[in-house]
């Protein structure tokens, strides 16, 4: 059905899955690196808080598509890391399983004498990082 405002639904929707899979794999690739740490605490040792960007959170059928994508919407927002994770499995009656995976994304504060106490994104400005490590903003 064509939508009034043009273009296919599945079209769109197989184009914003794309995305979310390129923003996942790097999202991916930065968090097994150590870059990105994820914590089921409210807080970091040795790290403040800077700044809360608020609630990050991203479902799947897969729970790396759940974590990853919630971990490359953190990283869209610009965040550093990923205070309070929870995580959510829903059974279905089928045999299917549905996660949910969430938590708060922040900043720290910037401490000179740590070269990635910098958000990812200021790291590539700067020319810390490639380009590929960096996620782009949706």
């Amino acid at each position: 059905m064509l939508f009034l405002l043009g273009g296919d639904k599945k079209t769109r929707k197989q184009d914003k899955q794309g995305k979310l899979s390129d923003i996942s794999a790097q999202a991916r690739e930065i968090f097994l690196a150590g870059r990105f740490p994820v914590v089921t605490t409210s807080h970091m040792e040795d790290r403040k808080i800077a700044k809360v960007l608020g609630l990050v959170a991203c479902r799947g059928f897969d729970s790396d598509e759940a974590f990853f994508g919630m971990a490359g919407r953190a990283m869209s927002k610009g965040a550093q890391a990923i205070v309070g994770y929870q995580e959510n499995v829903a059974f279905h009656p089928d045999g299917s399983k549905y996660f949910s995976c969430y938590g708060t994304a922040v900043m720290f504060e910037y401490d000179p004498n740590d070269p990635d106490a910098m958000p990812l994104m200021l790291q590539q400005r700067v020319g810390r990082l490639p380009q590929k490590d960096v996620v782009p903003y949706m």
